[in-house]
């Protein structure tokens, strides 16, 4: 029987460790299906739970040379690496400086120094050394249990024969050795090796942030108990013991415990944090009720239809924790590249110091150039190119209010040809608003008068427009009285002499009250995706009131800039088509491009149907329905405001609730990108092209080796060039904020 496990691994510093990983599992019979993502540090591991246990899975992990932990660490033990790590750089570079300065002079140095230098350096080194001393557990050991390098593996020969050579040239200094001298000491190179490795880790550690709580918030949603009806009793149990065919009693401000359908009592529910729509939806028999929803109102009785993983929390649930384990394309071009370039590396050191050494060389001379290959190619730069540039560019959008969480999801941002944005919310504000007042006669402030002071007594979120809108007007409320309100239709009291009914018009149609004349009106206003509220005094019509979920500020014009720049533009909501399209043409989106009457477990569905048209899709939402969705998508970019859920599930959050800030974003991936491009390129540049001087290429023409000190040089410089050039993207920010 298939299984699937999910899992943290501890260690992976690159898209290699991930290939290590991958095929240290994959070495296991049964197994059917791999799947680590890098950014988040999670497995997805499917296999035959009857052939193998979970336990020879994290086995062959920790062959690997790597952890493994069942729940994720807490944000203390996460800061608590940073802390490690930025310590350890420290450390390193204090160490490092001194030890630079007494290789390159010896200038205002006492003599005594100077005669015990090799022993300074060699203390100097050392602890330097240890600070870096997981990336030769996990280089070496990695390369003894699976036979495979990764870039710890580089870094871990590289430190290594420099340190192990300036040690052992010490030792013949300090035997007497002439041949020997402080020129044959490359303890700096050591040292700064592991120190700018350190920084690059530390960089990269701040730039992928914590991981995502997302699971643990929305598993939060679901109630611990259920107040159940058994042998005509009420009785409290665990969530995980009702069944199928339970009834459930739910009273006032309860959260629903499960899946079912209404049998007794009626209520308006809050679903916003499922289905992300703000305005509660009224519940009478027959009506479906869903698990983690909230009663507003009245008590009800429901029967229980799906209970357990069943259910549409524990299905959206499964949909967010699938999707963010899922891998990103990109990274399979990541774990190509390194999959080669370490080998590569490898081959050519030890060749080099193999053809010199039998064509005759010293073996002093040979190791100097295994060095200096190693060196010359160890990735420094490698490891700051992208975390340097990922720190500016983050910090140029937080400073924006765009929170940008891994170099992925801007690298995928930059690509993005279709934007699905969802619209309660999102679009709207979220919240419904009085946006006319239709008087037939009387004013419009009358109107509102009666109608506001009847709402004032009811629970209901169209009710709380009304009112917010009177206070508005600073109208003052009149007394009612014989208050009664009817659910899903409206409410009628008398105003002293006066009898008010306040509803929508089949409860008019009830009371017998001549809607005809207002029939044109309350068409335009519901086409306008409006919810209609008639006010009638002893009978006759008032007026009508129009409650809606307006278009936020900006949306307009933000979208005008996307046109430019995205290919598809997408609404994605669970409201009616009528209402959707309606909001489309406020907030520029074609009808054609709108998505309506979606249940939250569909939409997931939905981002997929799109990327099956080869579109690589960004999904903007804000609600907790909006989570797998944007999960699923290539990359998920949340509204601030929004729940946590969302934002968690992201890969961008929008701080200040301002669509125009997708675009932002947009155009900051594509200048990051650039920049982290440009990074690689000086990179490889410096690294690589650099590999045939070190392999002494040139020597037997022009007499000219490539001195370890010279590549260390070297390496330092491309490093310095790949910060540097990050730290000019600052340039850019006022170009981004200005798009407007």
């Amino acid at each position: 029987m298939t299984k699937k496990i999910n899992f943290l691994i501890r260690g992976m510093h690159c898209a290699s460790c991930v290939n290590s990983i991958e095929k240290e599992i994959q070495k296991l019979d049964w197994i059917k299906k791999v799947n680590i993502n890098f950014a988040n540090s999670k497995a997805l591991v499917e296999f035959d739970d009857k052939k193998l246990k979970d336990e020879d899975i994290f086995k062959a992990v920790e062959r690997a040379g790597y952890a493994v932990e069942r729940e994720d660490k807490d944000k203390l033990e996460k800061e608590k690496e940073i802390k490690s790590l930025r310590i350890r750089f420290i450390i390193s570079l204090c160490l490092s400086i001194p030890l630079m300065y007494f290789a390159m002079t010896s200038a205002f140095l006492p003599k005594a120094f100077i005669k015990h230098m090799s022993f300074i350096q060699l203390l100097l080194t050392t602890p330097v050394i240890f600070m870096g001393y997981e990336f030769f557990t996990r280089g070496i050991f990695a390369l003894y249990k699976t036979k495979r390098a990764n870039m710890d593996t580089l870094i871990a020969i590289g430190v290594s024969a420099a340190y192990i050579y300036s040690l052992v040239s010490a030792i013949q200094i300090w035997l007497g050795n002439e041949a020997f001298s402080h020129q044959n000491l490359y303890f700096e190179i050591a040292a700064f090796l592991i120190t700018f490795i350190l920084l690059g880790r530390y960089l990269e550690a701040l730039a992928k942030g914590k991981t995502s709580q997302a699971i643990k918030k929305l598993m939060g949603l679901q109630p611990k108990t259920a107040i159940v009806i058994r042998d005509q009793k009420e009785i409290e149990i665990p969530i995980i013991e009702v069944l199928v065919n339970d009834i459930i009693m739910v009273r006032p401000g309860e959260k629903i415990p499960v899946d079912g359908v209404l049998i007794d009592g009626h209520s308006s529910v809050d679903e916003s944090m499922i289905t992300g729509e703000s305005i509660p939806v009224e519940k009478v028999k027959d009506s479906n009720v869903i698990g983690g929803t909230i009663n507003k109102s009245g008590s009800f009785k429901f029967k229980t239809i799906k209970v357990g993983k069943d259910t549409v929390l524990s299905q959206i649930i499964k949909l967010v924790e699938e999707a963010q384990t899922s891998k990103a394309p990109i990274q399979r071009l990541v774990d190509l590249i390194a999959s080669y370039f370490v080998p590569i590396v490898l081959i050519i050191a030890i060749g080099s110091f193999c053809l010199w050494f039998f064509l005759g060389s010293t073996f002093v001379f040979s190791l100097t150039i295994f060095i200096s290959v190693l060196i010359i190619a160890c990735p420094c730069a490698l490891g700051l190119a992208t975390p340097t540039a990922i720190m500016v560019g983050t910090g140029m959008g937080a400073e924006m209010g765009i929170l940008i969480k891994s170099a992925e999801s801007l690298q995928k941002l930059k690509k993005i040809n279709a934007l699905v944005f969802d619209k309660t919310g999102t679009l709207t504000e979220g919240k419904p608003k009085v946006t006319n007042i239709i008087p037939y006669s009387k004013t419009k402030i009358e109107i509102l008068t009666y109608a506001a002071s009847i709402e004032k007594k009811s629970m209901h979120p169209l009710a709380d427009a009304i009112v917010e809108k009177a206070r508005d007007e600073k109208i003052s409320f009149k007394e009612v009285s014989n208050f009664e309100e009817i659910s899903g239709k409206g409410a009628k009291a008398k105003i002293g002499s006066d009898e008010v009914l306040i509803g929508n018009k089949n409860f008019m149609i009830e009371n017998l009250i001549d809607t005809s004349h207002a029939n044109l009106d309350i068409d335009h206003l519901m086409n306008e995706g409006n919810t209609t509220i008639l006010v009638v005094v002893n009978k006759k019509l008032l007026g009508l009131i129009a409650i809606a979920d307006v278009v936020k500020k900006h949306v307009k014009q933000a979208m005008l800039k996307l046109q430019d720049i995205v290919d598809h533009i997408y609404m994605m909501t669970g409201d009616n088509k009528k209402t959707a399209e309606a909001i489309g043409v406020k907030a520029k989106i074609e009808y054609h491009d709108i998505i309506a009457e979606i249940l939250p477990q569909d939409k997931a569905n939905e981002i997929k149907k799109l990327q099956s048209k080869n579109m690589l899709v960004s999904m903007v939402g804000d609600g907790i329905n909006d989570a797998p969705a944007l999960a699923q998508s290539d990359v998920g970019i949340a509204i601030g405001r929004g729940t946590d859920v969302a934002i968690e599930s992201a890969d961008i959050v929008l701080m200040k609730d301002d669509i125009r800030d997708v675009y932002r974003a947009i155009i900051l991936s594509k200048f990051v990108i650039r920049k982290i491009r440009q990074n690689l390129f000086w990179a490889f540049i410096y690294n690589t092209a650099a590999i045939p001087i070190a392999a002494g290429i040139l020597y037997p023409f022009t007499g000219f080796l490539l001195n370890p000190m010279v590549a260390a040089i070297a390496m330092a410089f491309s490093s310095v060039s790949v910060v540097t050039n990050s730290l000019f993207m600052k340039r850019y920010k006022k170009k981004i904020i200005k798009a407007f």
